[in-house]
């Protein structure tokens, strides 16, 4: 498996995605109207002097301005950060339909092969705009449609030169080549933009359920901590107390045992409040101020105490030293990986920091088997573990969880000679309180 790489998702673009799509799809129809105006000019120039047939220049001209300027318009608005909204969309269809319609009012009317347009407005309106909208612009279209039959300018077609019916078909033709390849290009476009759309909303959703779990796993936490908080404070008192007494006191093997019992108790409470704060708590009530290398280098040795493996190494190459905030969820998240390391890989475990470009690395590897592919494409995920037993995986899906509400991402890969490396980025500037000389 060497060679693959997985990386948690970074923070999400907080913009409503319904109106990022919507403003991408007003960018569409502003492309298309250019488009338009340009095919436009181009027929009218054609039928005007190459086939010779006279038509209302002035006013088709004033027409293709207006609609020009239409365009600049929304053009410049789209620049404004508002929200594009779903009447809007059809204004600016319905402004399309009825530009058409003018010029078709100029050249024949509904007798004007160009008139099967209408037919591209209807189906972008179907794709673009909701319910009511939809059927609001198919009564444009019709409404104008309709008119045309009753109101037009006829065509004076020139003797000697091609019939109505071959014009017709020709234009025919033209219009049915101009609309399969517009409806295939922007409908493309368009639903590329959706389909972007229900991916970032399918992927917030899942943010929303992983950060739900995390939410049960804190008030569950809280439950705990407050339901063991009696006994361990008891226990506390009553080691406290054995301390004391001669008898006892006086053997030095109960004395060590007292002692280890007491380290042991410590270490529950450090846990408890280690399992809060992960759960949710990212800024903890008892960070502090501290130089970045010897708050890692605490780290990493408090870990090494805690767990003593038989080789683990710590490797700074930090080229600057700041004041951080020592972020004890920064803390519990790191010892998380180291846990997760040592467990795959008892005879080895290291630990790498260093800054890249404006980030904090820290980088974790062990000499264990690795990930297996559907570790790596479910990375982040709860209970995704190859530890086998119950409630296991929640180390690094709350890892991940915790760097993601600092603004950075997790990485996870295995390595070509055997083993794996976990690396987190953390954007420094989110930690740094100061720099130091």
């Amino acid at each position: 498996m060497a060679g693959e790489t997985a990386r948690s998702a970074p923070p999400r673009d907080q913009t409503p995605l319904t109106a990022a799509a919507a403003r991408k799809n007003l960018a569409q129809l502003i492309q298309l109207r250019w488009i338009a105006v340009a095919g436009q000019i181009i027929t009218i120039a054609v039928v005007q002097f190459g086939l010779h047939i006279h038509l209302p220049l002035m006013a088709m001209g004033g027409v293709l301005t207006a609609l020009l300027a239409a365009n600049v318009a929304s053009a410049i608005r789209l620049r404004v950060p508002l929200p594009v909204t779903n009447p809007e969309l059809f204004f600016s269809l319905t402004l399309d339909a009825l530009a058409l319609t003018g010029l078709l009012y100029l050249s024949g009317g509904a007798r004007n092969p160009f008139a099967s347009l209408y037919l591209l407005q209807v189906i972008l309106g179907a794709v673009l705009l909701d319910a009511w909208a939809v059927w609001a612009m198919i009564g444009v279209a019709i409404l104008c449609f309709g008119s045309l039959a009753f109101y037009h300018r006829p065509l004076a077609l020139p003797a000697g030169g091609l019939s109505r019916y071959d014009l017709y078909t020709a234009g025919t033709v033209i219009c049915f080549a101009l609309n399969a390849v517009l409806l295939v290009v922007f409908i493309s476009r368009i639903n590329a933009n959706l389909r972007l759309r229900d991916a970032r909303l399918a992927d917030m959703r899942q943010q929303a359920a992983e950060e739900d779990h995390i939410v049960r796993m804190g008030l569950l936490a809280s439950g705990a901590a407050h339901e063991l908080g009696t006994p361990l404070a008891t226990l506390d008192v009553i080691l406290a107390d054995w301390r004391r007494m001669p008898e006892l006191t006086g053997n030095l093997e109960l004395a060590q045992d007292i002692e280890l019992m007491r380290a042991e108790l410590a270490r529950s409470k450090a846990i408890v409040s280690g399992v809060l704060i992960s759960a949710g708590e990212v800024r903890g009530e008892h960070a502090s101020a501290a130089p970045l290398r010897a708050y890692v280098a605490d780290v990493f040795e408090e870990w090494r105490v805690t767990r003593s493996p038989a080789n683990a190494a710590y490797h700074d190459a930090l080229d600057l030293n700041p004041i951080i905030v020592a972020d004890s969820a920064l803390k519990q998240a790191l010892h998380n990986l180291l846990d997760n390391a040592l467990d795959a890989s008892p005879e080895r475990v290291a630990m790498r920091t260093r800054q890249v470009e404006g980030e904090l690395e820290f980088a974790v590897s062990d000499a264990g088997p690795g990930f297996t592919a559907e570790m790596l494409a479910g990375l982040g995920t709860p209970y995704n573990s190859t530890k086998g037993r119950l409630g296991g995986g929640l180390g690094l899906f709350l890892v991940v969880n915790v760097v993601r509400k600092l603004g950075g991402q997790v990485e996870a890969r295995n390595r070509d000679d055997g083993g794996a490396v976990v690396t987190v980025r953390l954007p420094l500037a989110s930690l740094t309180i100061e720099r130091s000389a």
